[in-house]
Parts: C-alpha cells; structure tokens; sequence
C-alpha cells in the first residue's frame, strides 16, 4: 500500500483490469466457465469502485497543515523588483552608467546587452507598517497590509524566457507535461466543495505564454487540473442546459451516461473513465452552484468599493473577490493569472498601468480574509515568473526605450497567512539588484514551502509515470524556515 489513497484506488483499477484481460485471452476449456465468472465480479469490483470513489473527496495530509487552501496572484510577464519591493541608491548613484563588467560576466540575456547602462527606479520608496518594509509609491494599498505579508527579495530562477519560466514556477519544469502546483494540492488533499472544480483558474491581461500547461494535470488524472472561470456570464461554458431542457430531464439523461460509463469501466478498467463519471455530475452540480458563486448581490457596498470590483465588469480585482468566495465554499487551489508585466519599453508607465489595475485588488483579498477569519489558514502567494535587470533596455529597431529586459538571478514574491509569518523581509540582492547575496530562494525551493504549508514533505507527495516517481520539486527543493510562522 502506498501512502496516498488515490494510489491505491489507481493501483487495484489496473490490478483488475490486468487480471481480467489475461482471464479473457488466455481462459479455454471448462476452466473458461470458471474464469468467466471471475471476470464478472472483476468487473463487478470495478464498476462498484466508480460508484464509490471520489477523486476530489477530502484527503489527510502527511501531517498537519497550516494552510487549507491556496490563492496564486501570479503576475505573468515579470514585475519589476527594483521599481517595487527592492530600492537601489547605488543604482541612482550610477544611473545612465555601464554595469560593471565583472558583475555580468557569463551572464544570457533575451534582447539587451550585458554592458547596458544601469537605469534607476523612477518611483519614489518608503517604509510603511510596524515591520518598516520598503516599498514603492505605486503599491500603496500593499502598504496598508504589509505587517500581515512577508516580502522575499531574493527569488530566482533557471529560465530567462516567459513561457519556460512560467511552466517552472507552476509545475517544476520549464517543459510542458507535468503537473501543475495546484494540481499537486488537489490530488494530494482533495477539495472541500462538492459543488465546485478543486483547482479554478481565472485570467485578466492581455494573455500567458505558458498557456494551458499553466494549470494542468500532466501525467496526473485529469480530476486533478485547473477549470477556467470566465468572470462574467456564465462562469464554464456549456454546463448551463440549452433551452427547454429541465433539470429533471439533464439527471435522467447523466444517469444514463453514468450507467454506460461504469459498464465501460468495468470492462476495460480505466481510471479516467471514472474521471469522466465525476466530471459529468460535477458539471450538474455547477448549474446550480456556479451562478450563485457569481451573483454579488449578497457582498456589501463597502465590499465591493474594497477592492475595487464592479459586478458583471471583468477585472483582477472581481476575480481575487471570486477567489474568496470560491475559498469560503471549499475550493482548494485557485490561480489568478494577470498578464501585462512584461516592460521592455517604458517600465515606469507600465508600472504604474499594472499597478493601478491589481494593488488595490491584492491588498483587499488579504484584508478581506483576516476579516473573515480565513486568512489564518489560506495561503496567498503573489508574484511573476522571473525579474527585471538594473540594466536599461532600448532598441530603435523595436520601439523601445526606458525598459528593463528579463531577468532571472534575483526577482522578489510576497506571501500571506497560511503559516507564514507576516511583516518580514527574507534575502537581500547586491548594491546594484542584480546578484543574491543573502538567503537565495529558488523556485523549487517555493514549492517546497507552500506543500510544507499544506501538510506535505514534497519528498513523499510523488506519482509513478513512465517507470519512475515524480513529484513537483523534481528532486531539488528546501523548506524556508524563515517564512514560517
């Protein structure tokens, strides 16, 4: 037996279907009589294992879990670090100056090169909360929470490209096919709602490079990935019936499916058959419990003027008021994408556009959920995919100037509640933000911490694909002591 239930249902699906097939091709004779009675209560295992098992049923953890549920605030494109959580002096010291030759020295870089002029923050930083953490001018929502966050400045990564990194920073490898994060939460703890997908995904921006291999299962049971929410209409496509067509008449017709389904299961002993049987009767439950997810008209003005959200207006910040609705109704993993970041030319105005549009929408959730006693054990993480250089990007042949390309030795995140300790700052760059110098946490090192924080060695949390075990760290990966609270 292994350590994980869903193991275990996978494992006697394929133990009866490998014993039924060799009963069916190889049983002659008399013994054939006998072996064909063996294979019906094989099958008859099967199909009662289809009516039973519920990939998304609650699940215990290695050990006890801090956090119960995730929200991701990822910001696709790469926020700049040193015009928001990392101030430089030295940068304004040597503003319009080449970098230092022995700073860059063997470095890549995707459009600039190595020997651009340093260009400094054009914003204006100050410390704000009991913790004094620095932060800019454009984040003065942030400023209100930031004793509950803890600010880690010295993020990297080992992809300089948005697609890959972002594929990293979601699944632990920059290729497409593994699972993602919140699939990993989802299959190891299930989910608390019956009503509603385990892992939701919603996107505002302008679009992700990474795409779908952003929230998807990979090798895992398609149970386990991400369903993208729309924040206005209705939430999934085709789940609502079409005209003249009752719910009396949509359970009729599912119970049918459900029956050819589990006979199809028993014969042929897929799992994801019983993926299939799950996903359909979710869906009728989501006719019911996705419009009323939607429908603000339960949140207080002074709610909505919170965060910013105009009902039926799609936003980042509707979305992070969605997300704490789907939390408060048992949903395990929910993952915000806001694309947008990606500044090669006119940082300081782009900035202040992204900023404008999720400060006010981040900060809320957090004070939203301490007001309601949640954040205590929901997690939010925020942050992109890598960071920006101290070096100015321009190219004429492009249109650009005043802009910082990507870059991945050094990028800062923040998280809240969920066993971290608030109103800290972990690591430190060097003079000129471009190097770790102190405390470097590497993104598997991330995804180490947040399924420690959901009660899991991310050693252990492991599933068996093409003849070897994988799990999310790859085979790297350390817990932070330092944000745990």
């Amino acid at each position: 037996m292994s350590r994980n239930p869903h193991l275990d249902r996978v494992a006697a699906w394929n133990l009866a279907r490998t014993r039924r097939h060799f009963f069916r091709d190889c049983g002659v004779g008399v013994g054939k009589i006998a072996l064909a009675s063996m294979l019906m209560q094989g099958r008859s295992r099967a199909a009662d294992l289809a009516a039973t098992a519920d990939p998304l049923a609650p699940r215990a953890p290695h050990f006890e879990p801090k956090a119960k549920r995730v929200i991701f605030l990822f910001m696709a494109g790469a926020p700049s670090q040193l015009d928001l959580f990392d101030p430089k002096p030295e940068l304004t010291k040597h503003d319009g100056k080449p970098i230092p030759a022995d700073v860059v020295k063997d470095q890549r870089y995707a459009f600039i090169r190595p020997d651009a002029s340093l260009m400094s923050s054009r914003y204006r930083f100050s410390r704000h909360g009991e913790c004094g953490a620095e932060l800019s001018e454009m984040l003065p929502h942030l400023a209100k929470v930031v004793d509950d966050v803890a600010i880690v400045k010295s993020m990297h990564t080992d992809q300089f490209n948005h697609a890959p990194a972002q594929i990293f920073l979601e699944t632990g490898s920059p290729f497409p096919g593994r699972p993602s994060i919140g699939s990993w939460a989802v299959y190891g703890l299930g989910s608390e709602s019956a009503d509603l997908p385990g892992f939701v995904v919603f996107s505002s921006g302008s679009g992700l490079s990474g795409g779908a291999s952003l929230w998807s299962s990979g090798f895992l049971p398609t149970s386990f990935q991400g369903v993208p929410f729309r924040s206005k209409g209705d939430p999934i496509l085709d789940v609502a019936s079409p005209a003249g067509v009752d719910r009396a008449f949509d359970r009729d017709t599912l119970d049918l499916i459900r029956d050819l389904n589990r006979d199809h299961l028993g014969a042929v002993g897929d799992p994801e058959i019983a993926t299939r049987i799950n996903a359909y009767e979710m869906a009728f439950r989501m006719q019911a419990s996705a419009p009323e997810l939607m429908d603000l008209s339960d949140e207080s003005p002074a709610t909505l003027a919170m965060y910013g959200a105009e009902p039926g207006k799609p936003s980042f910040a509707l979305n992070c008021l969605l997300a704490r609705r789907l939390v408060e109704r048992g949903v395990r993993f929910v993952n915000l994408f806001h694309e947008g970041w990606d500044h090669h030319s006119d940082v300081a105005g782009g900035l202040k556009g992204q900023c404008g549009l999720t400060d006010r929408g981040a900060a809320a959730l957090v004070m939203d959920l301490k007001q309601r006693g949640l954040l205590e054990d929901t997690l939010v993480v925020w942050g992109g995919e890598f960071g920006r250089t101290p070096m100015v990007e321009s190219n004429a042949a492009l249109g650009r100037s005043m802009g910082r390309d990507h870059h991945p030795q050094a990028f800062t995140m923040w998280m809240a509640g969920g066993g971290i300790k608030g109103g800290q700052t972990i690591g430190r760059t060097d003079d000129l933000g471009f190097h770790v110098v102190e405390d470097g946490v590497h993104v598997h090192d991330l995804q180490a911490t947040l399924l420690h924080l959901l009660g899991f060695d991310h050693t252990r949390l492991t599933f068996k694909s093409q003849g070897r075990q994988f799990r999310l760290t790859d085979v790297h990966g350390e817990v932070v002591k330092k944000l745990l609270a």
